[in-house]
């Protein structure tokens, strides 16, 4: 008989087969490019998506997204783009929130007129704007929640709903939440992605994305998959799986800690705007209350009053570092790094001002981190 099991307990064993050879309790590594053909049901090759340790990573994740399936990529963006590539093409339109990741938006804004598709820009927190912008070529609706730096919070049932009412697939980049704190598809979403080079894989050492689904959709995501390339090699698949094993401990003590943290920081008269969606003055806070059950995330970011390049200077526990999700805290400034190839313009209109840092908050002590930004904003 089938029995439930926990986050945590998925996380250490789905897709987890062992070493039927030697007996022992880890998955090998296959690093093998070449495969016998003959009887085996299936053509295997690394390109395919489908060799030992690629299935094995894309059970644990679809597992821990409860999707029915999954394809392991080698970048986030490989991810988001193969998906929406799967189901967009010439004379079709996509709705976006405006809010999006940098590197999401400049590969929408740059490929998407290259291929003949349009799109629409509208503002994430309101759901009604998805359906005002839908037409009748209108094929995906993408959002992304929290959002990429500024943690606004899109009501993901209210905008999947809009979808199946018009027969328009949905698709989340859910990475700053993590499938510990978010499971879009209980929610209605069609195809979640996630930059795995973050919360997945957890150490700051490891590039990686992946797509989750119903088998229907991943299998229409991997016939767009396998010609474009994007596939992620043995050894670093074995590094994803050892790191989601620990995935729901790491999220965990990353939710409690950024929590403390913007709540102190909320209180410090030298910050400017704190955004964290488990803050109740957050705008997003009911919403994100009732969709990310798991945690509010590890992710923040704030306004220093001052120049926040000095202050970054100055911290001597948090590094300084373009990406995020680490078990080691981070920070940045998202004009120089996620959002740099947007304008002046483009960014004001989602509050990514100059003075914005983006907080990646790790397992650390907190109060070692708010000793290091306390002592860092002594002369801001």
């Amino acid at each position: 008989m089938a029995i439930s099991l926990s986050k945590l307990t998925q996380s250490v064993h789905a897709g987890s087969v062992g070493d039927s050879v030697h007996k022992g309790i880890v998955n090998p590594i296959f690093p093998a490019s070449a495969y016998d053909y003959e009887g085996t049901g299936e053509t295997q090759y690394p390109r395919y998506f489908n060799t030992p340790n690629q299935r094995t990573v894309a059970q644990k994740i679809a597992a821990l997204e409860n999707g029915e399936d999954g394809l392991i990529f080698s970048s986030g963006l490989a991810a988001i783009m193969t998906s929406l590539f799967t189901f967009l093409k010439q004379g079709d339109h996509a709705v976006l929130q405006n809010d999006l990741y940098g590197g999401t938006f400049n590969a929408v804004t740059v490929e998407f007129p290259r291929y003949g598709i349009e799109y629409t820009l509208v503002d994430g927190t309101n759901p009604q704007e998805f359906e005002n912008a839908i037409k009748p070529n209108t094929k995906v609706i993408y959002i992304e929640t929290p959002s990429n730096p500024t943690l606004t919070i899109t009501d993901i049932k209210a905008v999947s709903a809009i979808a199946k009412k018009h027969g328009i697939i949905t698709i989340i980049d859910n990475t700053f939440a993590s499938p510990v704190n978010q499971n879009p598809i209980d929610l209605g979403i069609d195809v979640v992605t996630h930059s795995g080079t973050k919360y997945i894989g957890g150490h700051s050492d490891i590039c990686c994305g992946a797509a989750v689904a119903s088998k229907e959709h991943i299998k229409q995501i991997w016939n767009s998959a396998f010609h474009f390339g994007g596939s992620l090699d043995a050894h670093t698949c074995w590094l994803v799986e050892r790191s989601l094993k620990t995935i729901v401990l790491r999220v965990r003590q990353q939710n409690e800690n950024a929590l403390k943290l913007a709540g102190w920081l909320k209180a410090n008269q030298k910050v400017g705007r704190v955004y964290y969606p488990g803050l109740p003055d957050h705008p997003g806070h009911e919403i994100a209350k009732a969709q990310m059950p798991g945690g509010f995330g590890g992710m923040l970011s704030f306004e220093v009053q001052g120049d926040p390049h000095a202050f970054m200077d100055r911290l001597k526990l948090i590094k300084r570092a373009l990406s995020l999700g680490g078990v080691e805290s981070t920070i940045c400034s998202s004009v120089r790094t996620s959002h740099a190839k947007m304008t002046a313009e483009e960014r004001a209109k989602i509050n990514v001002t100059d003075n914005l840092v983006r907080l990646s908050v790790g397992i650390e002590e907190a109060d070692d981190l708010i000793r290091d930004i306390e002592q860092a904003l002594v002369e801001s």
